[in-house]
């Protein structure tokens, strides 16, 4: 898990042996075709304490709406959530260092809440801001980054937007895995990419953005760092036959598209909503 040294240790600690995988949908296997590539910059990423994140938006959020802030579920301040642990409308008052487009912190956002945590099948937090996306965007000039509500295609030239680093890491989709498993976490469908993302501890829910759209595809999570097997920082990919492949050095991260058919109108969170898959309480 890519958050730096202390909270490293911290999670060894927690971390005990690998849970057992669950069902998800099929990948897509189709490459994509060569996009237009365009200039990707910080504008709307954050920094935690401990963490990376980024300020979004689904593609039906009005400017009115509370605006959120997208990180992994391993950031949360209160600690892992443990497997099959999820965590709603949590009460926080976490502060969020927003940047501007070269990377400048222009500003101090504060959370009003979690609105959903978990670690189970993905590896996401996101809070609910005390401000809306109008009121940002009036104050500094930034608007909020746009979740693609479509499952991404391998192949896809993408830049991991670290707001900890105030670095950004280019590379592409290489693939998804159909189980990653990582200590007592197990996590469906994720992505991994070609070896020149080698992001670093503190890169943590770093939004994944598609170059040629713009949109974040996935939240930055993890990557395998000694070549362990399944251990935390070692994760490993398990087939749909139960092989376990290790690939020392290569990263990964947890697909968003299923996250805007859980949120309805206001931003508010509803896990009974028609298309929504993410695990529930």
């Amino acid at each position: 898990m890519k958050k730096p040294l202390g909270a490293a240790l911290f999670a060894l600690v927690i971390a005990g042996a690998g849970a057992a995988p669950a069902v998800a949908a099929p990948a897509p296997t189709e490459r994509a075709a060569a996009p237009t590539l365009q200039a990707v910059n910080f504008a709307g990423t954050v920094s935690l304490s401990n963490c990376s994140g980024s300020v979004v938006r689904f593609p039906n959020s009005a400017d009115t709406d509370p605006a959120l802030v997208l990180t992994n579920g391993h950031c949360l301040e209160t600690g892992f959530p443990a497997p099959g642990q999820v965590i709603v409308d949590q009460a926080s008052s976490r502060s969020f260092g927003l940047l501007n487009a070269s990377a400048t912190r222009v500003g101090t956002l504060r959370a009003s809440k979690v609105a959903y945590s978990t670690m189970t099948d993905t590896d996401v937090t996101i809070y609910q801001l005390t401000t809306t996306y109008a009121q940002i965007r009036s104050t500094y000039g930034i608007s909020a980054l746009t979740l693609n509500d479509t499952h991404p295609v391998a192949g896809t030239a993408i830049t991991v937007v670290s707001g900890y680093w105030k670095k950004t890491y280019a590379c592409n989709i290489d693939g998804f895995v159909y189980r990653l498993k990582e200590g007592d976490w197990t996590w469906k469908d994720s992505v991994r990419y070609t070896s020149a993302c080698n992001t670093i501890g503190g890169t943590s829910g770093s939004p994944v953005v598609d170059n040629a759209t713009g949109k974040v595809v996935a939240v930055n999570n993890t990557g395998n760092e000694n070549g362990e097997t399944c251990t935390v920082n070692n994760p490993c990919e398990v087939d749909e036959s139960g092989n376990v492949t290790v690939r020392q050095g290569i990263n990964y991260a947890q697909e968003t598209y299923q996250i805007p058919a859980c949120f309805g109108a206001g931003n508010k969170l509803n896990l009974s909503a028609v298309g929504c898959t993410l695990p529930k309480p």
